[in-house]
């Protein structure tokens, strides 16, 4: 594919940014089925945050055209070819991972009204509404705005100018394949979709990733491009579940427990490597410290903030203390991650446990150094849940420069999940 005269020739309405509802994570479709079935009248708020503030949004893109790609997503709803991928693919070695009744309202499906404005530079985004249905706007909303800031950054760009970036970015991430190829233990999938710098380009990295890594290359958290390379869709649970559930809280008791009962609903439904715990939400040391004893015995852990070699090291710890294997235990690294990252930790940890990496923006967006000012770096751009019933949520994370919710509220959480100092460390994306 010829990207560059993609990009040169675009018009957006026969290349829209958004192709498909399943142009998204798998790991929101398998929490979206489970908050169906569990919560299906909660009442959410989703908001954007624009973690890197000097990157004003507002001042890149066009409104009128942010409108039109949002509007356009809204127009969307499942094919059958799409309806089939999912109700008839095997996935995780499970048939039938979504269930009839989700599928009959999924395929029915419209994303519901979007809120936007400008302030400071910046666009204030939001969503309002049930659960289930606002939780899906996500990552289609983070992947327009990472992909019209692109567009604005490369507007000015002739057609050879254009070929030349793209030559240098193919050549940079080709030369980080060959570096990894160098480890065949090596086991990693994509997790781009959120932050790529596009569509076309998360694609060409997938299939670069296919081609050069061979089985070591696992998969794709992104649903369409996984039923169009005839690959395996990657994806388990996230914050927002832990999150939400400790907003509906009433008392310090349901506060503490919440992180818990998300995972207990969630092994009434799933098996296997399904199974994955993410500790970090409310503090990894003290969640894995008066977690039940049946939470030994998941498949493994995802590490997504923090020193990932400190996590994986007090994952192992607490295995051994529950009477557990680390060595037929999973670890998930999935937080920042680039090439040297992956070859340290995979040294380090490899036969002590199962190593496996979700390679996410440094993967699908890495094109620093590649134009002038360095206007195509990566920056930290989320959508995220910011209100249960009207309540605040809270995230606070194993790195408190991730930490979000009014202040006043996360030193309540602090006190009631007991986490102590914290090591800050740089966000990058």
């Amino acid at each position: 594919m010829d990207i560059a005269t993609r990009v040169y020739n675009h018009k957006w309405k026969i290349d829209p940014i958004i192709r498909s509802l399943i142009d998204t994570d798998f790991y929101k479709l398998l929490m979206c089925q489970s908050i169906f079935r569990n919560r299906p009248d909660t009442t959410v708020t989703f908001s954007l945050i624009n973690r890197s503030r000097d990157i004003r949004l507002a001042d890149l893109i066009d409104e009128k055209e942010l409108r039109e790609q949002l509007d356009h997503i809204r127009s969307l709803s499942l094919s059958r070819g799409e309806s089939t991928f999912l109700r008839g693919n095997t996935f995780y070695g499970k048939r039938q991972m979504f269930r009839s009744d989700f599928m009959e309202w999924f395929e029915a499906f419209r994303l519901p009204p979007y809120q936007l404005e400008k302030r400071d530079g910046q666009y204030e985004l939001t969503f309002e509404g049930l659960w289930h249905e606002v939780m899906l706007w996500e990552i289609p909303a983070l992947a327009v705005l990472m992909e019209l800031r692109s567009r604005a950054v490369l507007d000015g760009m002739g057609r050879f100018e254009l070929q030349v970036l793209y030559a240098r970015a193919m050549t940079k991430l080709w030369e980080k394949i060959e570096r990894l190829r160098d480890e065949p233990t090596l086991r990693i999938a994509d997790f781009g979709t959120r932050r790529r710098h596009s569509f076309l380009w998360q694609d060409w990295c997938v299939q670069a990733m296919i081609e050069g890594l061979g089985p070591g290359f696992v998969g794709t958290s992104n649903c369409l491009i996984a039923m169009r390379r005839d690959i395996e869709a990657i994806g388990t649970n996230a914050h927002e579940l832990p999150m939400i559930y400790a907003a509906l809280a009433r008392t310090d008791d349901d506060l503490r427990a919440a992180p818990y009962k998300v995972l207990a609903d969630w092994q009434e439904e799933h098996e296997g490597n399904l199974r994955i715990i993410l500790p970090d939400t409310y503090g990894t040391p003290n969640f894995l410290e008066n977690a039940p004893d049946w939470l030994a015995a998941w498949t493994g852990i995802r590490i997504d903030s923090g020193d990932p070699a400190t996590g994986a090291e007090t994952a192992i710890d607490w295995w051994i203390s529950r009477g557990e294997d680390p060595r037929h235990k999973l670890v998930i690294f999935s937080d920042g991650l680039d090439v040297g990252t992956m070859l340290e930790l995979q040294a380090r940890f490899s036969g002590r446990v199962r190593v496996s990496f979700g390679w996410g923006t440094l993967l699908t967006n890495d094109f620093r150094g590649l134009v002038p000012g360095d206007g195509l770096a990566p920056f930290s751009l989320v959508c995220k849940a910011v209100s249960a019933e009207g309540r605040p949520t809270v995230k606070l994370s194993d790195n408190p420069n991730k930490a979000m919710g009014p202040a006043d509220e996360i030193v309540r959480y602090k006190r009631i999940f007991g986490v102590g100092k914290q090591m800050a460390q740089e966000v990058i994306v």
